[in-house]
């Protein structure tokens, strides 16, 4: 799926964030797999330190300066949203961050920017260890 930025950019941001969501998860899955040999159980254990709301916001606290000015967009729109699922194990704000994060990634993979949600995902993933 490919579409201009604007477009991307009108979806509502917790939609961007449910798609960034599955992304991200799939990048981290497939981190895993290209770097461990291991078990499936060690292996899901390791991607969860990773995906988790509090790594995410961490990631997303630390790569914030990074985003450009549509990417921010996103992040604020997701970060003010108000979402129907409350965190579990994270705190409001955290789960808020780590809903920006994954916007932004859901965004850049509607717009068809792969080497960007690329690159943003790869710095989510050393600013979460």
């Amino acid at each position: 799926m490919r579409m201009d930025r604007e477009k991307a950019a009108q979806f509502n941001a917790l939609t961007l964030a449910f798609v960034g969501d599955g992304v991200y998860n799939l990048y981290v899955r497939t981190y895993a797999l290209a770097h461990m040999d291991a078990k499936a159980s060690r292996m899901n254990a390791f991607c969860r330190g990773y995906v988790c709301a509090e790594a995410q916001a961490k990631a997303y606290r630390a790569i914030e300066g990074e985003l450009t000015e549509d990417e921010l967009a996103v992040a604020k729109r997701a970060r003010n949203s108000h979402p129907r699922n409350k965190a579990k194990n994270a705190s409001s704000a955290d789960y808020m961050h780590a809903t920006a994060l994954e916007a932004v990634i859901g965004y850049l993979y509607a717009a068809g920017d792969k080497l960007r949600a690329e690159e943003i995902m790869r710095r989510a993933m050393e600013e979460s260890e």
